[in-house]
């Protein structure tokens, strides 16, 4: 008899599983999605790099050296412009400010870059017989180059280019431009001399 019943139980038990309907939907767990964060590309339309003596260097002045595109991509060239001549055998405290003068007030660029100073680094870059030398003194939170900030050495009297390279998401640490990679946010040459 309670045999009887067990299979009476699981018989019943067998009809009521086999009578759900096979169109009937079955749950699926979706994974919400969220929106994703674009860092657009700053726009920087000029470059103002500060070069100051350090105390009593004789002869030796403030020089800017400056970059300034307000079209961006069109037709006009940028406009580039070296205050002075630079003194041989002297340190130079550098620092460099970046803008988007497209806007009003113009936008300090240079902020959000230090901000955000583990994806980005200047490179200075000497050619044409230049004899200077130029060293980081600012850094990212793992203390790698960040470079808005530099002392400049001069060792000669000479002439010729420095250029200054900002690139966004680099290799860190690297051992310069040749391998850092990422994507050039700016760069500039400036012909200069050292007296």
């Amino acid at each position: 008899m309670k045999t009887f019943k067990l299979f009476t139980v699981l018989f019943i038990a067998t009809l009521f599983f086999n009578s759900c309907s096979k169109d009937d939907t079955i749950f699926t767990p979706t994974i919400p999605t969220f929106p994703q964060v674009i860092n657009d590309e700053e726009v920087i339309t000029t470059m103002e790099v500060t070069l100051t003596p350090a105390p009593n260097s004789m002869g030796a002045t403030v020089v800017t050296l400056k970059t300034q595109d307000l079209d961006g991509d069109g037709p006009n060239a940028p406009v580039v412009t070296v205050s002075g001549n630079l003194v041989n055998g002297v340190n130079y405290n550098g620092k460099i400010e970046l803008l988007n003068e497209t806007e009003s007030p113009a936008e300090n660029i240079t902020e959000e870059v230090e901000e955000e100073s583990d994806e980005h680094q200047f490179f200075y870059t000497f050619a044409g017989g230049l004899d200077a030398i130029a060293t980081c003194t600012n850094f990212d939170d793992n203390n790698n180059n960040l470079g808005t900030e530099f002392t400049l050495t001069t060792n000669s009297a000479s002439t010729g280019t420095l250029t200054f390279t900002l690139r966004h998401e680099p290799t860190k640490p690297n051992t310069g431009l040749a391998d850092a990679g990422g994507e050039t946010d700016i760069a500039a040459t400036f012909n200069v001399t050292i007296q």
